[in-house]
């Protein structure tokens, strides 16, 4: 079996994107699942509010979800060689990600 056939090109359809679909920013979701499919709830959540609305509710199946997840591995993958490491907060102290100084502070100017 030839390299080709083990590997055939990408059977993608191409997608039409609206001209008038808006993006979605979400910084939270809440995944759950029936024997059948996983359910991702896109929400975000901004400081001073107590609860989350959510945006975008997508339905897939178990399949659907783990081909997803490889995708997204690869894909972070890329990412990380292209631009670094994404360092997420337990990665390091959260107290050294939470209050880490963009500029090196100046010393104190002396009198002399």
């Amino acid at each position: 079996m030839s390299e080709q056939e083990k590997h055939p090109a990408s059977t993608m359809p191409p997608m039409d994107v609206p001209e008038d679909l808006l993006p979605i920013y979400s910084n939270l979701v809440r995944i759950s699942h029936s024997p059948s499919e996983i359910i991702l709830d896109f929400s975000r959540i901004l400081p001073g509010q107590t609860a989350a609305h959510v945006l975008a509710r997508i339905l897939m199946s178990p399949i659907g979800v783990k081909l997803l997840y490889r995708a997204l591995g690869e894909n972070i993958a890329r990412y990380e060689a292209a631009f670094g490491e994404i360092r997420t907060p337990g990665d390091s102290p959260l107290a050294n990600d939470l209050f880490k100084q963009i500029h090196p502070p100046h010393p104190p100017e002396t009198g002399e």
